[in-house]
Formats: C-alpha cells, structure tokens, sequence
C-alpha cells in the first residue's frame, strides 16, 4: 500500500504513527504541541480522533454505561468520551500545522458523519480502531471513499478480521494494512502474541503493523523484527499532564529512543546476504590456516608433527592440509613461517 505517496511494505522504512488522542487535554495549543514534538522525535504521521460522545454511545447511566475495571475504572461511558474527544472545529486548523512542519496527519473516523467531516478537510487515510472492526458498514462506507486504511484487530477472531478485510475489499479498495493490537490500556507484552502479526499478512496478503499500548518499546522492536511495516504508539508531552490516556502513552524522549531502536533494528535486519562484510575485512587475517610448527629442512616430508592447523590465516587454507601431509619441503621452513602451496611438493617413491 501506499500513504501519501510514500510505501509501506516490503523494504520500505517502518511508518510510525504517533497517537494523540486524549492527550491534548482540552487545549488546542498543546494539541499543536504535540504535533512538533512528535516531529521532531522521528513520527512519520501524527494520528487524532473524531467522534463526539454523541457519535459513539448515548448519554444514558444505567450499568450498560459504566466501565467495571482497567485504566477508566467506574467511569460512564458518555462523560468520558465527552472529556477525551477532540473538537472537530480544531481539526483543520491541526492539520494544516501538521502540513506546514511536514509530518503526516490522519484520524480514526467513528461513525459515517466523522468521514464525511474528515473528507472535507482534505485527510488523506483512515484508521480503523479495533472496537469498531465489527461495524461492517462503517468500514465499508470508510473504503468507499477510495483512501488507503489501516485497521487495527485488537479482540478480533480471525473470522471477525477475514469479514472486515472482506467489507474493504468488496468496494474495491486493495490500499490497506493490519495491525495487530492488544486492546487493554496499558497492554502487557506477555500477551501480544506477536505471531499473529505475522500470520495477518500471509493470509490476507497485505503489510502488517503493530498499534501498541504497552509501556516501553520492547513490543514495537519485536514487531518490527517480526515484520511489522507500522508502528502506532500513544504520544503525550508528559505523563504528568493527566487525561484519559496520558498513562499509556510515551513521553517525547522516550517516543524518540524508540525510533532509534526500531531504525537500527531495520539495519540489523538487512537484507540476505553470505560473506564477509566491510567491517570484516580486516579479522581475516584471525582465521585459521596451516603453519609450520618445527623447523623442516629441505626434503623432509611434512607431517601432523611439524604442520598444523593453526590461527593465524596467513598460511594456505585448512581444507589443503589433509593434501599435504606426506608431501616434501621443497625449501627450508622456520618454526611460525605460514605453509604456501609453491613450498611443497609431491613426491613419487
């Protein structure tokens, strides 16, 4: 698939999103805070929401409503979403600083009037979020606007991801991706399964990524290991700054170190390739090869007791010293000199 022009896939550089959901905490400027600041720690794209507490649930508080454990322990669904959205009047003005600093911005649409919106303003790809994987329609009304898509699989059996993959395809939209993604808050590596990641793309035949929402950046090097082609994490300015998701979400440094290990995890990955590298070169010389190790006169044979095979690897290479045991010197040899094939030679008694 292509974003923004640019691939994902193959051998292209890992994409790496930077979420910001809630973490603007109500004020606009330090929404646009969190754009440069995820610029400048090496995301590709910075990734909101649009919703309204209106778009995703009802204002009702009877126990359907409230969340029973985790990070939003206790709280109704409506006021949360009220507290966490972010106001759809500052998301063209968000975007456009985005394209100003020249970092990519898309968002997850919630219900049809949130991609309506979001074409408006001129966003160029969607994200689909693992609670909504199950909403066919959405994702079909989603892939018919003909942008590329990524679409996140927390909680979904692999039956539940083949019917999404299907309402994408069914509108003729080929330009997506799959990420794997454990949908607690914060998630534990211990069940992110990473695999699964793997298998997504065999099957379905697309580029695959991990959204993360683990404490630390072991998942997304793993992934990236593994394959993964996309990295979300959570992005917030400080853990200190309290909103909804302020707790799962990496601060600048931390957002920063991680590109850097998944950068350097892409050199270490490389590309299949025998021999010896540049770096190499000069340990050569440390192989073994076979060396005189008693003094030989010329016309003595050579034997295990005056050859062996031995580091340094000045001398001939050890596949040739089984060839010439038996042979003769044909010089004086010294104790430490390396054996050459023009030293020695056969002798016919």
């Amino acid at each position: 698939m292509k974003i923004q022009g640019r691939e994902i896939g193959n051998n292209a550089p890992v994409y790496i999103i930077a979420e910001m959901s809630a973490n603007h905490g109500g004020s606009l400027e330090r929404a646009k805070e969190i754009i440069h600041a995820a610029k400048e720690a090496g995301a590709d794209c910075i990734k909101i929401q649009t919703y309204t507490a209106d778009t995703l649930t009802i204002d009702c508080d009877n126990a359907y409503f409230h969340i029973s454990d985790g990070t939003w322990e206790g709280e109704n669904l409506y006021q949360l979403y009220s507290r966490a959205y972010t106001p759809w009047e500052w998301q063209a003005e968000l975007k456009e600083e985005a394209d100003r600093i020249g970092i990519d911005f898309f968002s997850t649409p919630f219900d049809n009037t949130a991609v309506d919106f979001l074409e408006e303003i001129g966003v160029g790809f969607y994200k689909v979020a693992s609670f909504e994987l199950v909403d066919l329609p959405l994702i079909r009304y989603i892939a018919s606007k003909g942008k590329p898509m990524i679409l996140s699989t927390g909680m979904s059996s692999l039956a539940e991801i083949d019917e999404a993959v299907a309402a994408v395809r069914s509108t003729g939209n080929q330009d997506f991706a799959l990420l794997r993604c454990a949908s607690a808050y914060p998630a534990i590596t211990d069940e992110m399964n990473l695999m699964t990641m793997r298998n997504m793309g065999e099957i379905f035949g697309v580029p695959v990524g991990l959204s993360d929402h683990s404490m630390g950046s072991v998942g997304a090097v793993t992934a990236v290991a593994l394959g993964a082609k996309i990295i979300e994490k959570h992005f917030c300015l400080d853990r200190a700054i309290e909103t909804a998701d302020s707790s799962f979400s990496m601060t600048p440094a931390e957002f920063k170190q991680m590109v850097q290990d998944i950068r350097q995890a892409e050199k270490a990955i490389g590309v299949v390739r025998y021999g010896r590298t540049k770096q190499e070169e000069s340990n050569l010389i440390f192989r073994r090869s076979v060396f005189c190790v008693r003094n030989i006169r010329k016309g003595e044979r050579l034997t295990p007791d005056n050859i062996r095979i031995i580091r340094p690897g000045y001398g001939m290479a050890p596949k040739y010293y089984e060839d010439a045991l038996g042979q003769i010197a044909l010089k004086d040899i010294k104790v430490g000199e390396p054996i050459q094939l023009e030293m020695i030679g056969a002798t016919y008694e």
